[in-house]
């Protein structure tokens, strides 16, 4: 049983920074859960919103169903109720609503919804997979607007009033104009993330529309950089932000820039950096090259 109602999901998630830790393997890129719930053991001390479990950064799209279905209930147990488990649900209508349902018999807490795989289609296409996932589970769902599968105010807002349990949005477009017709037209029926890749860099300017939380991938390795940048940004402290961006977030970005999919696989190499490797990325990622890791294991040090 979830132990949140929908909107209680929500409004604790809109509160904190947001966990998405990445998903552990094995030499031969099989699911380590006893790494994973180690590792979850740890970042589950610390003070955040939200943990994602086999999120994007958690390399979702990689996963078998049987897999996600175990990187969740992992996630569930070792947390112990201390923090929200969000679940992925993704690809096809059928197979969303199938993962949704296994999420909730799980213990998860809520769903993040991830476009559907491939396909191109329009918004009512879109409308109808968010409808038909939505009725598919008693749990809060939050949709990831990027790719193929972005809304306008206009169909959002259809589909809040259509379904109770989507009770939030993840942008990972990046359109300004865009987020503010969302939110001048919605307002707090839905808590809105910031999901654009390295999210501390937008995070400022976000909060300014009512976005009040993001994903932060780094947290997985600097956990405690991740919060105070977090709390800096809450607090406008501009001086703070800026030092933070210039000093390791946007030469870090610089690092992650460099190869398609290395959003997910400088986020593992940073692990690998601090001490506690998650195992290589699987295909079709690739991982750092010596070079690379060497670069971002001196940005790293002095900051775990």
């Amino acid at each position: 049983m979830t132990q949140m109602t929908p909107k209680e999901m929500a409004g604790q998630i809109g509160k904190g920074l947001l966990s998405f830790p990445v998903t552990h393997f094995d030499a031969t890129l099989a699911f380590d859960e006893r790494a994973y719930r180690t590792n979850l053991a740890a970042l589950s001390e610390y003070p955040v919103a939200g943990l994602f479990a086999a999120g994007g950064t958690g390399e979702f799209f990689s996963l078998t169903a049987n897999e996600v279905n175990r990187v969740v209930k992992a996630a569930v147990e070792e947390t112990r109720g201390k923090v929200p488990v969000l679940a992925p649900c993704g690809y096809g209508t059928a197979m969303a609503s199938d993962l949704a349902r296994s999420a909730e018999a799980a213990g998860a807490d809520g769903l993040l919804l991830f476009p559907p795989y491939l396909t191109e289609c329009d918004r009512d296409g879109i409308a109808a997979h968010v409808e038909a996932v939505c009725a598919s589970t008693r749990l809060g769902v939050i949709f990831y607007s990027r790719s193929n599968a972005v809304l306008d105010d206009i169909t959002l807002a259809r589909l809040c009033e259509r379904c109770p349990n989507l009770v939030g949005f993840k942008d990972g477009v990046g359109d300004i104009e865009m987020m503010t017709r969302i939110h001048q037209r919605i307002g707090d029926r839905l808590t809105y993330i910031g999901g654009l890749p390295t999210a501390e860099t937008f995070a400022l300017p976000y909060l300014e529309m009512g976005v009040t939380t993001y994903s932060s991938a780094i947290f997985n390795f600097l956990p405690q950089f991740a919060l105070r940048f977090y709390a800096a940004v809450r607090a406008r402290d501009l001086a703070a932000v800026s030092s933070g961006l210039r000093d390791f977030v946007l030469p870090y970005i610089g690092i992650r820039n460099r190869k398609k999919g290395y959003a997910v696989s400088i986020v593992k190499a940073g692990m690998r950096a601090v001490g506690r490797p998650a195992g290589p990325v699987r295909p079709p990622l690739t991982d750092l090259t010596e070079s690379e890791f060497a670069e971002l294991k001196a940005l790293i040090a002095g900051r775990a």
